[in-house]
C-alpha cells in the first residue's frame, strides 16, 4: 500500500545517512557541496518522490511570488483584456496570479480581499465593485504594508496608486460630439455614481452641456447596473416619453447596443431619430448596425501598467506614494452618432 505522507529532506537524509542541512544545501545547488554528493542526493530525492515545498519556503522568506486580483466581473471584454495585460507582466516577472470577482457586491469584495490576504499574496490589483463605499476592508493589507494598485474603478487612498483614463474628458468629448451633431435633448445612461468612472463621465457630460449653452434635463439621467436588461428597460422608458431624447450617451457599449436594438425594433432610426455614443470600444460596437460611436481606451495597457507598478513597488524600485497614472483615450466616431445634417460635422 502506497504511503500518502510527503517525503521530506529528513527522509532523504536518513536514507543517505547524511545531515538534513547537507541535503537541503545540495537540493539548492549550494557550491560548497561536492558534485558527487550533490548528484547522489538529487537522484535519491527524485527516486523517493521528494517535492520542494514552495509554499513553506515562501513563508520563511515572507513572500509567495503571488499577486491577487479582484475585479467586478470576469465576463467583460474590458476586464478580460486588462487581465491579459496583468498576466503578461506577472508571468514575465515570475509571479503567479489568483483572480477573483466581486460580482459588484461590497460583501463579496470584502470576502475576496480577506481570502487573498489569508493566501499571503504579495500585493493586490483591484477594480472596485458598484457597491463599495469605502476602503475599510483593505486595512488588513494596508496595516501590513502590502501594496495595492487600483485600476479603472478607483478610490482616493493614501499610499495607493490608481491607473485610469481621464473619464471627465472622455464624457465631455462624447457629449460635445452629440451636441455638435445638433442634439438638444441628450439622455445619459450611467452606472452607480459611487464609482469614479461613472461620476466623472457624467460630470464631463454635464460640463459639455453648460459650455454649449444647452440645459440638461435631469429626467434624462438613468442610473442602472449597466447590463443588457438595463438597456432594454431604458429603451422602454424612452419609447414611452412624450418628448423623446434626440441623443444618448451610454457609459458602456453593451448597454448602448441593447438600447439600439430595442429602439430599432420599435421603428426608431439610429442616428436620424436618436444619435448614440457608447464607451469601451468592445467588439460588439462594430457588429451592431449602425456601427457604434464609442470611446476607446487601452484595457490591456492599463492591466500591464497596473501589474508593472505593483511589481516595482514589491522590488522597491518605485515609491509607494505615487498617486495616479492617466492613460490616453480616443473618441471613435462611427455611424451611430452622425446625423443626416452633415453641416453639423463641418
Amino acid at each position: 500500500m502506497k504511503s500518502s505522507n510527503e517525503v521530506t529532506i529528513y527522509d532523504v537524509a536518513k536514507a543517505l545517512n547524511l545531515s538534513p542541512s547537507t541535503v537541503s544545501r545540495a537540493l539548492k545547488d549550494h557550491p560548497h557541496i561536492r558534485k558527487e554528493t550533490k548528484k547522489k542526493i538529487i537522484l535519491t530525492a527524485a527516486e523517493m518522490g521528494y517535492r520542494h515545498n514552495k509554499f513553506a519556503s515562501s513563508l520563511r522568506q515572507r513572500h509567495t511570488n503571488t499577486i491577487g486580483v479582484v475585479v467586478p466581473r470576469l465576463n467583460s471584454h474590458f476586464m478580460a483584456s486588462a487581465l491579459a495585460g496583468i498576466e503578461k507582466i506577472t508571468s514575465e516577472n515570475g509571479y503567479g496570479l489568483i483572480i477573483s470577482q466581486s460580482q459588484e457586491s461590497w460583501r463579496k469584495e470584502m470576502s475576496c480581499v480577506s481570502t487573498l490576504f489569508n493566501s499571503r499574496v504579495d500585493g493586490l490589483i483591484v477594480s472596485l465593485a458598484f457597491e463599495t463605499k469605502n476602503l475599510d476592508h483593505f486595512n488588513i493589507l494596508f496595516n501590513k504594508d502590502i501594496p495595492v494598485i487600483f485600476f479603472d474603478r478607483v478610490a482616493d487612498c493614501h499610499g495607493c496608486m490608481n491607473v485610469v483614463i481621464d473619464n471627465y474628458k472622455a464624457g465631455y468629448e462624447a457629449a460635445s460630439h452629440l451636441l455638435e451633431q445638433g442634439c438638444k435633448r441628450i439622455a445619459h445612461l450611467g452606472g452607480n455614481m459611487l464609482r469614479n468612472v461613472y461620476s466623472e463621465r457624467f460630470r464631463g457630460f454635464k460640463q459639455a452641456h453648460y459650455d454649449h449653452n444647452v440645459e440638461f434635463d435631469q429626467n434624462l439621467l438613468f442610473i442602472t447596473d449597466m447590463s443588457v436588461n438595463a438597456g432594454i428597460e431604458v429603451a422602454d422608458k424612452i419609447l414611452k416619453m412624450k418628448v423623446r431624447p434626440d441623443g444618448l450617451f451610454t457609459a458602456n457599449d453593451t448597454t448602448a447596443v441593447s438600447v439600439i436594438v430595442e429602439l430599432e425594433k420599435a421603428g426608431i432610426k439610429i442616428p436620424e431619430d436618436i444619435a448614440v455614443v457608447g464607451f469601451n470600444n468592445e467588439p460588439i460596437s462594430q457588429v451592431v448596425q449602425p456601427n457604434l460611436t464609442t470611446v476607446d481606451y487601452p484595457a490591456r495597457e492599463i492591466g500591464e501598467i497596473a501589474a508593472t507598478s505593483l511589481i516595482n513597488q514589491l522590488k522597491n524600485t518605485q515609491q509607494a506614494n505615487l498617486s495616479t497614472i492617466v492613460l490616453k483615450h480616443t473618441l471613435l466616431i462611427r455611424e451611430s452618432s452622425i446625423k443626416n445634417n452633415r453641416d453639423n460635422n463641418k
